[in-house]
């Protein structure tokens, strides 16, 4: 099998796939079917009307002409006729074109939604290493761009071949019924259009592909750019970003432009073969009738002229279809892609109402996929329920890779990691993570309101005092009774109208409010002052006496009460003890707590002068 061949077979089958998201709306395309062949059926009826009309011109010197459900109608009742069957055809194609267009439509809207949740749902449980892999942009230009391309396959595309496709085989019903050889003639430059559109539709289907992936950079840039205008400005950014949006934009317009191009020279050439075909049957009516060599009424010629005259339209609509086609299939391909990937692997069974808190960690190594060097090696340590085991080191050292694997977000690659005595992995994903509270130095936070964002995912129905009272334990009360509206004030983006404690705050209530038996604290003060510190570390010391915490510290003075510090370098736990023992050890550690010592002393002076 060649690879045109496999390409084809492949773009058949991805429009078999989406045209199977048309079947649950079945009866709204039955309607539209319906609508479409009404429409087609009047079609005929025009160039009928014609004979009519041409009839009646000539007088009462012809016989008299049969009309269905009439009977026999002299020329002359013609005059009357004719004109009212113009008024039926124009009402007849507008049910028609209603219930078709209108009926389509609900087909195309329940299409992109069913498309466009399945994609997004699809995007909630794919593995962390996904979104490592693929830029926010490109996933959003799939839900929104790539998405709304799908509707000119699935279903706009559809209109167009059911409706003119129809139209056509009505017309050329009729010139086989009036005339049959000069029908012959006529459609004798098939094959030619097919030769046309098979060449210009391969072209479609590159250059469709190329401006998705424009059209995902440019998505990607304006999501980047507006996600971090602050650095933005503060760096300068502005002509740089400019610039980078500017070509972008530009490689997205040039790769539009020509499929244009394509489009643009693919139509004339159509409709010059199609008009060559039209001049060769004019020319061909008038030496049958000038020769007396054709059984038909001069009525009949200008009728079947005039149907003649109708299918240019149709097939050059037709053919334009196969871009709309192309670029659907292109667009479907990028969804189903997503749609494919292999979401996170939970092979687990166990569930439990709550765990204990015991952490076994034993002989473990993990290496990022794709890296080289493994970013940790031969971890050892356990925890006791309740314990506190505070994780310190340089940057990059493994801490907080450390903690991410916990909670699943990555798979280790050798060793366990027991919770209870059993592996992680064969707790369900869900019942895992709902062992766990975690606090990051990067806070997520969404655009709704404070109370919504303390209460988030599974504690959507806690009771409003329950959520003040993990405001109040976070020391956010200060700040939530000063706000507008008070825990219904919106934060904006990402918490953007509220300060970095503020919103480190936010975060540390939320982790209150789960009251889980793990509890991953990633330099959760790390944005506080030092009296808010002071206060939230209160707290934090409050909820940690009855849960196991994993404290990923900077400021080590936040760990001396820690039960075990662990000190880590290069993906390796090289020493471990008490704030006190470490002291003594006089290692890693101890450097790392008279630098720190130091800095602060260097600080404080300097604030004195």
């Amino acid at each position: 099998m060649t690879e045109q061949s496999r390409a084809a077979d492949s773009g058949l089958a991805i429009y078999l796939r989406l045209l199977g998201y048309v079947r649950p709306y079945w009866p709204f395309f039955a309607l539209s079917l319906l609508g479409y062949i009404i429409f087609a059926a009047s079609q005929p009826m025009f160039p009928k009307l014609v004979d009519y009309f041409t009839t009646a011109l000539i007088g009462d010197s012809l016989e008299p002409v049969t009309i269905w459900g009439l009977g026999e109608v002299s020329p002359s009742r013609l005059v009357f006729l004719v004109p009212l069957g113009m008024v039926f055809i124009a009402v007849f194609r507008g049910i028609g074109s209603f219930m078709g267009n209108y009926y389509l439509a609900r087909v195309s809207l329940g299409v992109v939604h069913d498309l466009r949740v399945q994609l997004f749902n699809s995007m909630l449980i794919l593995p962390n290493r996904f979104f490592d892999e693929n830029n926010s942009g490109h996933l959003i230009s799939r839900i929104t761009y790539n998405v709304g391309g799908v509707t000119t396959a699935a279903t706009d595309a559809i209109k167009v071949v059911v409706r003119e496709g129809l139209t056509v085989i009505a017309v050329l019903g009729y010139l086989f019924w009036t005339n049959w050889k000069l029908t012959l003639l006529f459609i004798a430059i098939i094959p030619v259009i097919a030769g046309v559109v098979t060449i210009t539709s391969k072209r479609f289907k590159k250059l469709s592909k190329k401006i998705q992936n424009t059209m995902g950079d440019v998505t990607h840039i304006a999501s980047e750019t507006i996600t971090s205008h602050r650095v933005v400005r503060s760096f300068g950014g502005e002509s740089y970003e400019k610039g980078r949006f500017f070509a972008a934009s530009t490689d997205n317009t040039q790769k539009g432009l020509k499929m244009v191009k394509v489009g643009a020279v693919m139509t004339p050439t159509l409709q010059l073969i199609i008009l060559c075909a039209m001049a060769a049957l004019m020319y061909s009516v008038l030496y049958l009738q000038s020769t007396g060599a054709t059984a038909n009424t001069p009525g009949q010629l200008v009728g079947f002229l005039t149907a003649a005259g109708l299918l240019p339209k149709p097939l050059r609509q037709l053919s334009e279809v196969i871009p709309n086609i192309q670029k659907g299939i292109v667009a479907a391909w990028s969804v189903f892609e997503l749609v494919d990937e292999q979401p996170e692997q939970d092979l687990g069974t166990k569930e439990v109402e709550r765990a204990q808190g015991a952490l076994e960690f034993k002989n473990l190594s993990f290496t990022y996929p794709g890296a080289d060097k493994p970013a940790l090696k031969n971890i050892n340590f356990t925890a006791k329920p309740g314990e506190v085991i505070a994780l310190v080191g340089r940057s990059g050292s493994g801490k907080t890779t450390l903690a991410s694997l916990l909670p699943r977000f990555y798979n280790h690659n050798e060793g366990d990691i027991l919770l209870d005595g059993i592996p992680i992995q064969d707790y369900r994903l869900p019942n895992l993570r709902k062992q766990i509270a975690l606090v990051n130095q990067q806070i997520a936070l969404f655009n709704d309101t404070v109370a919504n964002n303390i209460a988030y995912g599974d504690l959507r129905d806690t009771d409003k005092e329950d959520i003040r009272l993990a405001a109040r334990a976070a020391y956010a009360m200060e700040f939530i009774e000063n706000l507008p509206e008070g825990f219904s004030t919106l934060v904006g983006e990402n918490g953007v109208l509220l300060s970095g404690g503020q919103r480190q705050r936010l975060a540390i209530a939320r982790a209150i409010l789960k009251d889980a038996p793990l509890l991953i604290l990633d330099e959760a003060t790390s944005a506080l002052d030092t009296e808010s510190e002071r206060h939230i570390q209160a707290a934090l010391d409050g909820i940690m006496k009855s849960r196991t915490t994993l404290v990923i510290a900077h400021r080590l003075s936040t760990i001396e009460n820690a039960d075990r510090i662990l000190v880590m370098d290069k993906g390796q736990i090289i020493e471990s003890g008490s704030h006190d023992e470490l002291l003594e050890k006089d290692g890693a550690y101890a450097r790392l707590y008279r630098m720190q010592f130091q800095e602060q002393a260097k600080l404080a002076s300097e604030e004195v002068v």
